[in-house]
């Protein structure tokens, strides 16, 4: 039998490796639970196999197509430019240095002139018939939800057009280049990403009539119960995966230590270079001025090799804290209480007076009263959970603030 692969080099694949276990212990506890396991309920995995700290193998999965291809390929078959949404936006001088409601209002504006019906035509364009076009709607649907719930407790980021592939048979989702995890690019100092996962306009649309109300809701549901409900499993792997050595933020956090010692050995170099200055011996009989070099007024032996030390054991401790405060969030997302005071819409929905929740639809009452419970201190139940993901993944306050390559716009 022959198996197609990919080669990638220049990357550490040991973590996307690690994600795919994770991955087969969520399919295990969707397989044990009726209820999921009668719709199928699953995440796409695919073989990872790690050569080296920066080369690997990567099972081939066949016949997907990524998101930004499909709408590439929707686009130049009429005429559409793929970025019309980009220029749009950067007709606006300095986009991204405006203020927060500022770029709301351009980012409404470019939603409200462009369609964002790519996705979904696609999905009707590529099945045979009606029934192939309903089931492939369905897959697509449920493995949306399913994965969404599984990367937001994974903190999973980068969820870019070309990461995200679409099966050509089934309309399932794959996901693929696990590099961010642990809501590395939530933290990130430059262009932070604020949504828990992608559900931008152009997924949405592709779940037709229901959008996020029918399958999509109860599905991340049904997935968030079993989670929440196994959550010793859980922890139980990722507590060995966040502590293992080898996965890539620890990596990363060494490469700046090295950094730093780099930086400082460079910043000793040119004090040892630096002008001699003129200072008195103490132990000359008189003011005897000779000329001495800075590191030698207090020659210490080892001062290098003894701070560069200093700062190895100064950066496993701050690893350790890292790894505690990923467990508590982890821990924080099972047990409900991820959104204690978190959000954009937290506070100025639970400062909605209780008069007003009667004039709104349900799901926003029920997101007005879930606010309300976080703002208490009080875990949320799944349904209030799922309720304020999803608005959290919806506001355009969130997606404005994207970076313009991850296509907030489609």
């Amino acid at each position: 039998r022959a198996y197609t692969f990919l080669l990638k080099g220049h990357e550490d694949l040991r973590q996307d490796e690690r994600v795919m276990q994770l991955f087969g212990l969520i399919n295990a506890l969707l397989a044990s639970e009726p209820a999921t396991n009668r719709a199928n309920l699953r995440i796409r995995r695919y073989a990872v196999l790690p050569l080296s700290n920066n080369s690997g193998l990567i099972g081939w999965v066949p016949h997907c197509d990524t998101l930004h291809k499909l709408v590439q390929d929707y686009r130049e078959a009429r005429g559409i430019p793929i970025d019309v949404e980009k220029k749009m936006l950067l007709r606006t001088p300095d986009y991204d240095k405006l203020p927060l409601m500022q770029k709301v209002e351009v980012f409404e504006n470019v939603l409200k002139n462009t369609h964002g019906q790519d996705l979904c035509k696609m999905l009707w364009l590529k099945s045979q018939n009606s029934e192939v076009w309903l089931d492939r709607r369905t897959s697509y649907t449920r493995s949306l939800a399913v994965s969404s719930i599984a990367g937001y407790i994974l903190g999973l980021g980068d969820r870019h057009p070309n990461n995200i592939m679409l099966e050509q048979k089934t309309g399932r989702i794959v996901h693929i280049d696990f590099g961010d995890c642990f809501e590395v690019a939530m933290t990130r100092a430059k262009l932070p990403e604020k949504v828990p996962f992608r559900l931008t306009r152009m997924l949405v649309n592709a779940m037709e009539v229901s959008g996020i109300e029918g399958t999509f809701r109860s599905t991340c549901e049904k997935v968030m119960i079993v989670l929440r409900d196994s959550r010793s499993s859980l922890m139980a792997l990722l507590e060995a995966f966040i502590h293992d050595p080898l996965i890539s933020w620890r990596l990363l956090a060494e490469t700046e230590t090295a950094e730093r010692g780099r930086e400082r050995r460079g910043s000793e170099a040119e004090a040892a270079a630096a002008p001699r200055k003129t200072i008195s011996r103490s132990d000359a009989p008189g003011p005897e001025a000779v000329e001495k070099r800075p590191s030698d007024v207090h020659p210490i032996e080892g001062t290098i090799d003894y701070e560069t030390e200093a700062d190895a054991g100064d950066n496993r401790e701050g690893l350790n804290r890292r790894a505690l405060e990923v467990i508590a969030r982890i821990e924080d997302k099972l047990r409900g209480r991820d959104f204690l005071g978190v959000g954009v819409a937290a506070q100025a929905a639970a400062e909605v007076p209780p008069a007003l929740t009667v004039v709104v639809g349900f799901r926003d009452t029920k997101h007005v009263q879930a606010a309300r419970a976080a703002a208490a201190g009080q875990p949320l139940s799944v349904v209030d959970q799922v309720s304020r993901l999803i608005a959290e993944a919806r506001s355009v306050e969130n997606l404005a603030q994207a970076f313009l390559g991850w296509c907030p716009f489609w």
